[in-house]
């Protein structure tokens, strides 16, 4: 039986099992995918673990009796090997595409940082080329303009109202 299996069973959750398993050091059979496959002895074993839980143990103090000795599913040598060599080639596969995106990631930054710099020369030009045209015109006014010519700021030329004497208000003088 599976995990799930067990787990309905016992009425726990897959993770308790899993949990159980790891922390007393049970060997339990796995399959190729590395899934939990328990037999008749494994159900009767995490039952008994089960109940000494339940009658108030800790998962430290239960110690696992019985003297049988469980052992996980031992894969051949060859199929070992090709197996690794399959899994190395796989992540030498994952690298060159993990380097392969982090270079187009690179790349594409370094673009799009290169295009900004040449807007920013761009802009800089330009107000360069404005701030001379303006120096130039300045210069031009200073040129035509006379040297004993002042100029008021008409700002501050507000006349004033001159003051009547109250006898000419009063009598229309």
């Amino acid at each position: 039986m599976n995990t799930s299996t067990v787990s309905n069973m016992l009425g726990v959750s897959q993770s308790t099992i899993k949990r159980w398993i790891k922390h007393l050091d049970l060997n339990m059979e796995r399959n190729d995918q590395g899934h939990y496959l328990f037999s008749e002895e494994d159900i009767e074993l995490l039952k008994k673990i089960q109940e000494q839980l339940t009658s108030g143990m800790v998962l430290q103090e239960i110690e696992v009796s019985g003297g049988i000795v469980r052992k996980g599913k031992i894969k051949s040598p060859g199929n070992d090997e090709t197996g690794s060599e399959k899994l190395a080639a796989k992540i030498e596969e994952l690298e060159k595409r993990l380097d392969n995106k982090a270079d187009s990631v690179t790349s594409y930054q370094l673009l799009q940082h290169r295009r900004e710099i040449e807007e920013l020369q761009q802009e800089v030009k330009t107000l360069h080329e404005r701030l001379g045209a303006l120096e130039n015109l300045q210069g031009e006014i200073k040129k035509n303009r006379p040297a004993d010519l002042l100029v008021f700021d008409q700002a501050n030329s507000v006349k004033k109202p001159k003051k009547k004497k109250i006898l000419s208000i009063l009598f229309g003088l």
